[in-house]
């Protein structure tokens, strides 16, 4: 039998409800799966937009080892804990001089994880080339690592499709993000990298993506745009993935996903 390596990836953190849905389904799925190493996407976790420094310790003495992110992560305030910061990421795809890193080399136990962050395209902001850049840190990483997950911070499933096959065999996981809506697509590719298009939101459950719907339904309605929040109270759910990996070829051998919710 191969040597795995357990990664378990929390899908977008949503505000406050987000956080309480954390500390409330995060210990059970630990418990029951033993993963070696937690991931997340936390760019909407501090009041639904962006993060802060206070935020990003809570989510790690949650248990998280690593915090990825998005075009939310910007929040000026942040800046400067964002450009000293080891374990928070924002995607690598930016243009040379923008604060942070969109990538690391997590170690713990023996074990070796890398990853990637990078946004997409289509819809979003012209930034580099994310299949150029990703294939290339793809590269990098694996001088230390086989074992190598990309969060895909992308509006379009198409440009999302895409990257995967264009990594397929290169990064052990191409994991999607931002849509907040949990696709039920995953598999592992030819190749041996495991894909999702979006491995959904941890929230508000009846919102709309995790904030206020009548404050949705009424922008939608009037055309007329409008800060959303993100509600105080209403049931959770958690969504995420859980990966195995072959330590020896960095191939995924298993993607599980994961939908954890109040009754």
């Amino acid at each position: 039998m191969p040597s795995k390596m357990k990664v378990l990836f929390v899908g977008d953190i949503v505000g406050r409800p987000g956080r309480v849905a954390v500390r409330r389904f995060l210990p059970p799925l630990i418990e029951e799966l033993a993963p070696d190493f937690i991931l997340g996407n936390a760019e909407n976790a501090a009041g639904g937009y962006g993060l802060t420094e206070a935020v990003a310790k809570e989510l790690f003495e949650a248990g998280f080892d690593l915090l990825t992110s998005g075009n939310h992560i910007w929040r000026r305030e942040f800046l400067p804990y964002l450009a000293k910061a080891e374990r928070v990421l924002r995607p690598a795809n930016y243009p040379a001089g923008a604060v942070g890193k969109g990538y690391a080399l997590l170690e713990k136990d023996g074990q070796k994880l890398g990853v990637i962050n990078l946004e997409g395209r289509v819809f979003m902001r012209s930034l580099e080339c994310p299949f150029r850049q990703g294939a290339a840190l793809a590269e990098n990483l694996r001088q230390e690592t086989p074992c190598i997950v990309v969060d895909f911070h992308a509006e379009a499933t198409s440009e999302k499709l895409a990257l995967g096959w264009y990594l397929d065999g290169k990064v052990s996981a191409l994991l999607g993000t931002h849509t907040h809506v949990q696709t039920g697509d995953e598999r592992i590719l030819p190749e041996g990298t495991a894909y999702i298009s979006d491995v959904g939101m941890t929230g508000l459950r009846d919102g709309v993506i995790g904030m206020h719907r009548g404050q949705a339904i009424e922008m939608f309605l009037t055309q007329v745009p409008r800060k959303l929040e993100v509600p105080k109270t209403g049931p959770k759910k958690l969504e995420a993935v859980f990966l195995e990996i072959d330590q020896d070829s960095g191939k995924a051998l298993q993607i599980l996903r994961l939908r954890r919710e109040d009754p």
